[in-house]
């Protein structure tokens, strides 16, 4: 029989039980012995992941006094069920609930075409609308420079233009490096038609097939896929196969996260 031994230790040194809060996503909790504070991003066995306002992530281990909530020491704990993952926006912001459209900046994103501005909303209007930023196409960019000029670009009003076929020695490159404002961020992809941002896996297709020289080349791309030469229908086809960032090539991406950054930087 075992024998029954008393805690002899004073009350005063004995540790106080403190409360247990579960780590839920977006609680905001300052690590103990620290000077680290930030919000449950993730909570995984034995550990829970904490972002601060600078976007800074960190890994913590759950040890208990660990933590505290509002100045007081507590306990993390993981949560009784698992969350759920955020929603995302198409091109994967994490999307904003119930968020209004913000009233539209002075500042602009020019795009070449209506192809390029439909595409760019699919994916990344979301964001667009929070952020306030208006795209608008030109049905090309020959006359880039006089567009400029008019729009008279400051820097409460920047302005970015994307380019297709932006790669040295063409005719694109030449007027894109016309452009010298400092509130004006000129920038674009190699392809030869937006069409061509999209992932051929996103269609089906092993790859985009080569159109010779001196030849339309939607109509080229129609045939070769035994499409019907119909350039719209078929970029209604390609454009309904898009349903988020994945779908885009990485140049592209780059170049509009680029844009929206440039008008909206304060």
């Amino acid at each position: 029989m075992r024998e029954y031994s008393p805690d002899l230790t004073p009350q005063w040194k004995r540790a106080k039980a403190v409360p247990e809060v579960p780590a839920d996503p977006g609680l905001v909790i300052e690590v103990a012995g620290t000077d680290f504070c930030g919000a449950v991003v993730a909570c995984e066995a034995g550990t829970v992941t904490l972002e601060d306002r600078f976007g800074k992530r960190r890994v913590f281990p759950l040890e208990p006094r660990g933590f505290l909530l509002e100045g007081a020491v507590v306990t993390l704990t993981r949560p009784s069920r698992a969350p759920a993952a955020p929603a995302r926006t198409a091109s994967g912001s994490v999307a904003v609930p119930g968020a209004r459209a913000r009233v539209a900046r002075a500042g602009r994103i020019y795009v070449e075409g209506r192809h390029d501005a439909e595409l760019v909303e699919r994916v990344w209007g979301d964001d667009l609308r929070i952020e306030g930023v208006v795209v608008e196409y030109l049905e090309g960019i020959d006359d880039l420079a006089a567009v400029v000029a008019e729009f008279a670009p400051g820097p409460d009003a920047r302005l970015g233009v994307l380019v297709d076929h932006l790669v040295p020695g063409s005719k694109e490159s030449r007027i894109a490096a016309s452009v010298t404002s400092p509130d004006v961020l000129v920038v674009g992809h190699p392809y030869v038609d937006v069409w061509q941002a999209v992932k051929p896996s996103a269609l089906g297709i092993a790859a985009w097939p080569q159109v010779p020289r001196g030849q339309d080349w939607k109509t080229g791309v129609c045939r070769a896929l035994g499409w019907p030469e119909h350039t719209g229908a078929a970029w209604q086809h390609i454009l309904s196969r898009v349903t988020s960032y994945r779908d885009l090539e990485p140049t592209l991406l780059g170049r509009v996260e680029e844009l929206i950054d440039f008008v909206t930087a304060p």
